[in-house]
């Protein structure tokens, strides 16, 4: 129940700061919310990988149905690697990686 809070948390955190400020937000909130929950690492890196992640991958599919998927038909072009795919797992490693570290720093 406690990592359903925390991955609620993240999105929520992680969505409010994508909304004003830059990218590199997101681990700040990720780490934010794992020092304020306490979960153990790897509780806390799933949450961060799936809430980041599923934030990255709704934005990204919002900005593609309103362009007409322009870019991710160039970038899938380019990549053998979808782009939709590679945008939620970029995101998801670096809300994880935010997430893990905020709670084994709250542990010291």
């Amino acid at each position: 129940m406690k990592f359903l809070i925390q991955l609620a948390a993240t999105v929520i955190v992680c969505l409010a700061l994508q909304y004003f400020l830059p990218w590199w937000t997101l681990p700040l909130g990720a780490f934010a919310v794992g020092f304020v929950f306490r979960n153990k690492g790897y509780l806390s890196f799933f949450a961060g990988f799936l809430g980041a992640g599923l934030l990255w991958l709704g934005m990204a599919l919002i900005i593609d149905f309103n362009t007409q998927s322009i870019l991710t038909q160039k970038v899938n072009q380019l990549l053998p690697v979808n782009a939709l795919l590679m945008t939620t797992l970029v995101g998801g490693l670096v809300g994880g990686l935010g997430g893990m570290t905020g709670a084994l720093l709250s542990k010291l």
